[in-house]
């Protein structure tokens, strides 16, 4: 991929963008926020701590494990994938939870289909790029424009011509209007990228804001002249009071005319572990929004947190937030969504007037709402002594603390536990390592000590070890694999033979005039209740395997170095987590209830063309979805599970290699390595280091007992 930080002409040079001015305070604001996090970054800190003091104490020997394990948890970055109804406030929430009310383009067109991914750290990036636009590969960019996008793919399955013409003629004229907007360097700027130093929102509407519906607005050097053609936007945000780092990610909404962004947000979704559903006080969670209930269905109601947004808009939000609530879950519960997801309730204009400091130029409506909403949560809204209303406090109101606090909630179960996890046992092992060469019994030969080693022996058994577990693993997966696509295929033919048996129904009933429907919610559970049992296998025959990896190379420090069982324990690597069914949340063609749907049924002539072409339909579309979770489950976890598996195998026998490769040394270094100055300090650092990794080995530290 060629890397431009500008095009001649075609792209805004690096000192176009200047960095934004935030209001004085808001600094703060967004510290107070941010303080759940916190426990994760002295967790974080006292791990960081204990691997310096094995690595003073080891040297060398064990630098390049003790640097990999800080580096770990340097650059662990949750992300957190925003998604919502489109005017839901999603971008203005997002601007907001940055402490930069204008910086992303809060009325962008729904036609742009650009992840931007906000990466907030504490320290500067550390390429000195703050921004970075990539654009579609040419071919990426060809299969969204094919035939009509994912709309177009289910109209020609159905037959449809008409309406592949139609939404292939809207797609058209996209792509004309990205021509006269790039000209010649159209072609040219595919697959490539464009880097600056800073950001300003100008910058951002270039890349991520159309503006126009295709045709319109055809100003070739302003709002929006790259964003047909951008995939993602990665902005590095410099904020010093973030405690650990962040990824923000804004998504298209899930509603589009041609289903594109749906695909692009499905994998969004899949790159992170939490999710945010923002939508609007107004319409939360109704008919339209099934598609958005499709996609969160599949994500544990542990990673997931909807956010109700312009409640500013209610005319009394004290008294009308608690309906509102319970009309979500009811949805929520009627389509089989995340019921124990958390609900927070909150107005992102609020949070952003205490971000500016512009308070005094809210409007009527909004100010008594806000009034309101004090008074149900808070009582009085208290004033400053300049008359205006308290920063902080409208800002506590805005729901954005509360949002921050319940994302910490989750970030520390998932992705911050299990980085912890990974590092404790890593360090626990350095720490076997290091109380190894402390505890060899050497055997004197004249003047030299030397550990009762058989290399010859020991290193083809780790080999041996390393085959054996490596072609359990696999067999065990083969044999989880199969069962699973043979529930997946049971599911397809049971709700397929369902379906038709329903449209043969309907047809002897309803005649060929009443527009048929049905519901595919069945043939999720059943696919969801596939994919939980081969998740659960999985895991565990991984987890199994690690174990045995673990135990049995323990036992070779105990038969190489005369130890004992206790000194020599090691902890496995983590199980590797499973990526949830965000796939199965796809639109298929029995979702859509009308539009083309109704035309394509009206269109159809006798009995027998229903039938079959129904039939044809139905069946292709289940076969996709499944086919789709055959190729994103199994075969993958496998090669990522036996990965870890040979790293891990392969760590150990460098560790075990340089310790014999130390089997040689003088009488005087032994004992000052065994008894010697120092050796009282050495066990206290081990010991102490030994503490700290078993404090957060499979610790939630999120609660303050951890912490």
């Amino acid at each position: 991929m060629t890397v431009q930080t500008a095009i001649a002409a075609d792209a805004p040079s690096e000192t176009d963008a200047a960095p934004l001015a935030r209001a004085p305070g808001a600094d703060d604001l967004l510290a107070r926020a941010l303080e759940p996090f916190q426990p994760m970054a002295d967790a974080y800190a006292d791990l960081s701590h204990a691997i310096d003091a094995l690595e003073r104490t080891g040297g060398r020997p064990v630098a390049t494990t003790a640097r990999r394990l800080k580096r770990m948890l340097r650059r662990t970055e949750p992300a957190i994938t925003m998604i919502g109804q489109v005017k839901a406030g999603k971008t203005s929430l997002v601007n907001a939870m940055v402490g930069q009310a204008d910086l992303l383009p809060a009325d962008v067109n729904p036609w742009t289909s650009v992840v931007t991914s906000l990466h907030l750290s504490s320290e500067p990036a550390a390429d000195g790029v703050e921004a970075v636009f990539r654009f579609f590969e040419a071919d990426q960019w060809q299969r969204l424009m094919k035939n009509g996008g994912r709309i177009g793919e289910l109209a020609g399955r159905a037959g449809a011509e008409d309406e592949v013409a139609r939404v292939t003629a809207q797609l058209e004229a996209m792509r004309k209007k990205s021509m006269r907007r790039l000209g010649s360097q159209f072609e040219l700027l595919m697959g490539q990228e464009h880097r600056y130093a800073s950001v300003d929102p100008g910058l951002v509407e270039r890349y991520v804001c159309l503006g126009d519906h295709p045709g319109e607005g055809d100003d070739p050097d302003g709002q929006g002249r790259f964003a047909d053609i951008t995939r993602s936007a990665d902005l590095h945000l410099h904020r010093p009071e973030m405690p650990v780092a962040l990824c923000l990610r804004d998504t298209p909404g899930v509603n589009d005319t041609f289903l594109m962004r749906e695909q692009i947000t499905i994998q969004a979704i899949r790159d992170s572990r939490t999710c945010v559903v923002v939508l609007s006080a107004h319409q939360a969670l109704n008919a339209v929004d099934l598609a958005l209930i499709r996609l969160i269905a599949n994500i544990p109601s542990r990673d997931v947190v909807i956010f109700v947004n312009r409640i500013d808009e209610l005319s009394d939000p004290g008294a009308h937030v608690g309906e509102i609530e319970d009309s979500i879950r009811q949805t929520i519960h009627d389509h089989r969504g995340p019921a124990e997801a958390e609900i927070v309730f909150g107005s992102a204009l609020w949070a952003a007037h205490a971000i500016a400091d512009t308070l005094h130029e809210m409007d009527a409506q909004s100010e008594a709402a806000l009034l309101s909403w004090a008074e149900a949560e808070c009582g009085d809204l208290p004033k400053g002594a300049d008359g205006r209303y308290d920063r902080a406090a409208v800002w506590e109101l805005s729901g954005v603390t509360g949002l921050y606090g319940a994302l910490a909630d989750r970030v520390a179960e998932t992705v911050g536990a299990e980085v912890a996890d990974e590092v404790a046992r890593g360090g626990l092992n350095l720490v076997t390592r290091l109380d190894t060469e402390t505890r060899v019994r050497p055997r004197a030969i004249g003047t030299v000590a030397t550990a009762p080693i058989d290399r010859a022996a020991l290193l083809p058994e780790i080999d041996g070890i390393e085959a054996r577990l490596v072609s359990q693993l696999s067999g065990g997966f083969e044999r989880i694999v199969a069962d699973f696509h043979q529930r997946l295929d049971r599911a397809q033919a049971g709700f397929v033979d369902r379906a038709v048996a329903a449209l043969t129904r309907h047809l002897e009933q309803e005649g060929e005039g009443a527009v048929w429907t049905y519901d595919p919610t069945g043939l999720r559970i059943l696919l969801r209740s596939a994919f939980t049992v081969y998740s659960t296998r999985a895991a565990k025959l991984i987890g199994e395997v690690y174990g045995e990896a673990a135990a049995e190379i323990a036992g070779l420090y105990v038969r190489g170095f005369e130890l004992d069982a206790g000194s020599a324990a090691l902890a496995p690597p983590p199980v590797p987590q499973v990526a949830p069914p965000v796939i199965l949340g796809e639109t298929i063609a029995l979702d859509l209830k009308s539009g083309w749907w109704s035309r394509f049924w009206n269109r159809r002539q006798g009995y027998g063309a229903y039938a079959a072409k129904m039939s044809d339909l139905i069946a292709a579309e289940c076969a996709r979805m499944v086919e789709a979770v055959k190729a994103e489950y199994g075969p993958p976890d496998r090669a990522r599970a036996e990965a870890a598996l040979r790293e891990f195998i392969g760590g150990q026998r460098k560790t075990l290699v340089d310790l014999w490769m130390r089997d040689e040394v003088s009488a005087e270094e032994v004992a000052e390595r065994v008894a010697g100055p120092g050796a009282g300090d050495r066990a206290a650092t081990l010991a102490a280091a030994r503490d700290t990794f078993t404090l957060y080995l499979g610790e939630d530290f999120g609660s303050t007992e951890a912490a």
